[in-house]
């Protein structure tokens, strides 16, 4: 099988190159890949070569292939697995494996096993440890967001919170308690917005702060107020920028008790400060935000710690259960995955995209692996469309989904715009 994919020869040295795939093995399955959405773990992948800890250290001679939230269709399968797969088929992917202590993960670690790619080779272990899932869901987009979405119902579920003399941790957020998403209106923010709002653990109330206005614009247009009233919740999104004390200020909304739930979504030292300083009693900091130096660091308030049993818990990824969560509320329409997305391409764009991920505005960058299509922004496809009427139609499709990417916009692009 020829296949196309965007792979990995060291720092910063990323190629879209055509190859041929081997015959799978008999404990193996070939997919053919859909949708894959650009993550910053690759961009640190990208930008970091062989002093990543899931690349190799031969991708000079054997580069590996970029991509790790990507989902389509079964092609073939493999002898050992004919029972539990079939070709046509949907599929996501769990890539969190950690097969038998091992950080080697798809998009960071195989040759043949990646998102970026229009064919892929699934090896064993991905079955042997339930991570190829079944997918029952309209569009393959929402099976690709589930990994991203996978990660932030992980942040959930590994916030903890104790009873005063009692050494029992109880997983999860506070239910109806007082929840703060720092540097929350980014795409994985707004993930964590309609999870927290229709989950079945809910916060009484939901402060999301950002430094970016229009970020914040756009958060607050899907999650209005009486969509979080209807779920009883409360929500608030502050600028700290515009304040002169924004401790105080978010404070004061907890009427200075403090927040149960705090996440942070930006490895910025201020902001994990920032975060200690709003705990209330026994509350938990969650460091969602994964940082690229090694030595990064913040100040922790101790006494807090000793006195008023504030937390701290990390989390990178989430589980295969998580995964499954996110599959089977995406399917129920309970979470929408989709306002994540703020710029649509093809395959030739992933290079380009990855390398300046950090400096490209907006939310995920959601790759159609079988197109040849210029990143282009959501807002961008109306100004595209004077001239292309696919461009108009999926425009008019976008703003009919309150300005989102859709199921039928999704179908609408497969079918109209030239693959290769």
């Amino acid at each position: 099988m020829r296949s196309r994919a965007v792979r990995l020869y060291g720092a910063n040295d990323m190629r879209l190159e055509e190859f041929d795939l081997p015959e799978i093995k008999q404990d193996e399955i070939l997919v053919k890949v859909i949708t894959d959405s650009i993550c910053m773990s690759t961009y640190k992948a990208a930008i970091q070569g062989t002093k990543h800890k899931r690349v190799p250290p031969d991708i000079d001679k054997n580069p590996i292939i970029v991509g790790h939230e990507f989902a389509g269709v079964i092609v073939e399968v493999g002898d050992k697995w004919k029972d539990q797969f079939k070709p046509g088929e949907k599929f996501a992917i769990q890539p969190a494996l950690n097969y038998k202590g091992s950080l080697y993960s798809p998009g960071y670690s195989y040759p043949y096993f990646g998102g970026a790619a229009t064919y892929t080779i699934i090896p064993q272990e991905v079955m042997e440890l339930g991570c190829l899932l079944h997918y029952d869901g309209e569009s393959y987009f929402d099976a690709s967001l589930s990994e991203p979405m996978s990660c932030i119902i992980g942040a959930y579920h590994a916030n903890y919170h104790t009873k005063p003399g009692c050494y029992e941790h109880q997983m999860g957020i506070k239910k109806g308690g007082k929840l703060a998403i720092l540097a929350g209106a980014g795409a994985m923010g707004l993930g964590a917005i309609d999870y927290a709002i229709h989950n079945d653990i809910r916060p009484s109330l939901l402060v999301v702060t950002d430094i970016d206005e229009e970020k914040l614009k756009r958060a607050e247009a899907i999650f209005n107020k009486k969509v979080a009233a209807e779920a009883g919740v409360e929500i608030k999104f502050v600028n700290t920028r515009n304040l002169e004390d924004p401790t105080s200020y978010l404070l004061s909304l907890t009427y200075n008790t403090g927040f149960d739930d705090v996440y942070v979504y930006a490895p910025v030292k201020e902001v994990v400060e920032q975060a200690d300083r709003i705990l209330g009693r026994d509350g938990c900091l969650n460091f969602f935000a994964g940082p690229v130096d090694p030595k990064f660091s913040a100040g922790l308030n101790f006494y807090n710690v000793h006195y008023t049993s504030t937390h701290i818990v990390g989390t990178s990824g989430g589980n295969t259960d998580d995964m499954l969560e996110s599959l089977k509320m995406t399917e129920k329409g309970l979470i929408n995955p989709a306002v994540m997305v703020t710029h649509i391409g093809g395959l030739d764009s992933v290079i380009d995209a990855t390398l300046h991920l950090p400096k490209i505005p907006g939310g995920k960058k959601l790759i159609y692996n079988c197109l040849d299509m210029e990143l282009t922004a959501l807002d961008d496809f109306e100004a595209k469309g004077r001239d292309n009427v696919h461009y108009a139609r999926l425009a008019e499709l976008i703003a009919k989904h309150n300005g989102l990417w859709s199921a039928e916009a999704e179908k609408y692009l497969l079918e109209n715009m030239a693959t290769i």
